[in-house]
């Protein structure tokens, strides 16, 4: 796996040299003036950090920066940082806890967020901590999802419990957790469609997929991730805020990081969702993966 502080840095090229890089050249001024704070406003909504979010940091600036005695943009950029780190601290509870045979890990996403992809590099991530690691493929709605993840299952010689395209979700993830209970496997992780015919369609599909999986292994799922497209910007909070009504997400991965030229969206998710991030991906090799800090990445929006 790619150095985590490196590796989440570097992933943020493009971003810190867009509105977060703008935001830091705006904060080389010498004092801070009422069109900073415009500015920064601004830029703050334009990186995706989102309109409610970045008017609560403003806020929040001011008065810090009033109570503080902050003068300069230096002490005004210090202060935007801490608040910036704090606001991606959402309580979550531990990954992957170790207290139970299977843990089960739902993974969910539109079609063309990078899923499929993001699982296999999560199913490294579990290897490389030495687990024992199961796929399901109940993505059965599109042929190309259950190929793509055989393909991946190969490279990771990793097992992947796929039935035939059109076959029952419900009835992959049943046979899923059955291998991994004969087999003492440590994680699965299962693959569910990114798109259905309509919402009603996919809540129900979801909540039965939820419903076996609890059936079989104790307070299953123990992880529902939404994996997030990182250049689809504010939409992105729609996504999440749509699957968080239909299951209970217990955090997001940030696909395509490397890509993004805004990546505020981690800030919206935590601040509107009390969603975490918990893993970013950097890149195309598989090893472009690293656990999500978020004091490496607000280190690495303004210094790279």
């Amino acid at each position: 796996m790619a150095d985590e502080k490196t590796g989440l840095r570097s992933g943020l090229s493009k971003t810190k040299m867009s509105f977060f890089g703008r935001i830091s050249s705006l904060l080389k001024a010498n004092d801070i003036t009422d069109e900073t704070w415009d500015d920064l406003e601004a830029l703050l909504i334009q990186a995706d950090v989102g309109v409610e979010t970045s008017l609560e940091l403003i806020a929040y600036l001011r008065d810090a920066a009033q109570a503080q005695g902050a003068r300069t943009s230096d002490d005004l950029e210090m202060l935007l940082r801490e608040r910036l780190e704090a606001i991606l601290q959402v309580p979550q509870h531990v990954y992957l806890d170790g207290e139970r045979t299977t843990h089960v890990v739902l993974v969910v996403g539109v079609n063309g967020s990078g899923k499929t992809t993001t699982i296999a590099k999560l199913a490294r991530h579990h290897l490389q901590r030495g687990d024992s690691v199961l796929l399901a493929a109940a993505d059965t709605f599109r042929a190309a999802a259950i190929d793509q993840l055989r393909i991946w299952g190969d490279r990771l010689a990793v097992d992947v419990v796929a039935h035939q395209p059109g076959a029952d979700p419900g009835a992959v993830v049943y046979d899923a957790i059955r291998a991994c209970q004969s087999r003492q496997t440590d994680v699965l992780i299962i693959d569910t469609a990114g798109r259905l015919h309509n919402k009603f369609n996919l809540m129900k599909e979801l909540e039965k997929l939820e419903s076996i999986a609890r059936k079989q292994v104790h307070q299953a799922p123990h992880e529902t991730l939404i994996v997030i497209d990182a250049t689809t910007g504010q939409n992105a909070l729609v996504q999440a805020a749509e699957f968080g009504k239909v299951t209970r997400l217990t955090g997001a991965i940030l696909s395509k990081l490397d890509s993004s030229s805004k990546g505020g969206m981690a800030f919206a998710l935590a601040h509107d969702l009390q969603l975490p991030v918990l893993f970013a991906g950097t890149g195309e090799r598989m090893d472009d993966f690293v656990p999500f800090d978020a004091h490496e990445f607000v280190a690495g929006l303004f210094e790279g």
